[in-house]
């Protein structure tokens, strides 16, 4: 079932917004500000969670009240990854939190938080567990980021290589499980802090591993899952049958879905980071996905 839906992600990240076209975001808070109505009179019990911010920055967060997103909105959430990319230490995170605690009413979830392998695992079992002590009952929502590490062969790329973001080559060691499917260390623990816990899997067009996730996740207890439906993946040939496929095989589990990614043929970017030519065509996306899986 859909327990929330989520408008777009890391909208204050230049490798998911294109800040050189939309400088102060006033393009994406008219796109978040649609997308929020039309979800809204489409199901107006489905919460609207704003996407989540990385980096942590209470100033955007305030930019999206003046502009009107955040009453449109039932949450907002950040992400992350101070063992692997942030600049600031994992004890930090209660404070992280208050910095927009302070600035909303709204509930603050952590719709992403994960360690990389990339040095070593016992540093993912270590961050798993320190990251449950810091965060339980700190957040409506925690959705640990991932399941699997990223194949090699597909692309992940940061489109910056200063500060947040530099060491971006850890993206590919994210997972608790290996590309192979094999466990890493920190698998069985994740599996001590669920249902609390829940995943944040991404599951790319026509996803080889999707039956298998779908295992895995019952397998550890996993209740809450937070995936996302792709607007630029909605022209591609037979996308509403693989969008059928993916919402059917995750019927199970309470599902945040994050409507994103711009059409290179519907923004003047031609990436998926590019604000819309339309606004109005994305929030149209999103309506109809909700009236399809709400």
């Amino acid at each position: 079932m859909l327990e929330a839906a989520m408008i777009w992600n890391e909208p204050n990240n230049k490798s998911h917004w294109d800040p050189g076209l939309d400088p102060d975001w006033m393009i994406f808070a008219e796109t978040a500000r649609l997308a929020g109505q039309a979800i809204r009179a489409e199901s107006g019990r489905l919460p609207r969670v704003l996407g989540g911010i990385s980096p942590i920055d209470p100033v955007f967060i305030m930019k999206m009240g003046e502009r009107g997103v955040l009453a449109e909105m039932e949450a907002v959430a950040v992400h992350g990854f101070p063992l692997d990319w942030n600049l600031w230490q994992i004890h930090e995170w209660p404070a992280k939190l208050a910095e927009i605690r302070a600035v909303t009413e709204l509930p603050v979830w952590v719709s992403e938080v994960g360690v990389s392998t990339f040095g070593a695992e016992e540093v993912q079992l270590w961050g798993l567990q320190r990251t449950a002590q810091l965060l339980t009952g700190q957040a409506p929502r925690i959705h640990w980021y991932s399941l699997y590490d990223l194949p090699r062969a597909w692309e992940a790329t940061t489109r910056h290589r200063e500060a947040e973001g530099s060491s971006y080559y850890r993206h590919f060691h994210m997972g608790l499980l290996r590309e192979d499917g094999t466990p890493k260390l920190a698998l069985e623990e994740f599996g001590r802090h669920t249902p609390t816990l829940g995943l944040c899997q991404w599951f790319n067009f026509e996803d080889h591993r999707l039956d298998d996730a779908v295992t895995w996740m019952k397998r550890l207890g996993v209740r809450h899952l937070r995936t996302g439906l792709s607007w630029a993946d909605s022209f591609r040939p037979d996308a509403l049958a693989w969008f059928d496929r993916q919402m059917r095989a995750l019927e199970e589990f309470d599902v945040t879905v994050t409507f994103c990614f711009t059409p290179e043929h519907r923004g003047p970017g031609q990436h998926h980071t590019s604000p819309p030519y339309e606004p109005l065509e994305f929030a149209e996306f999103c309506a109809a996905m909700v009236r399809r899986y709400a």
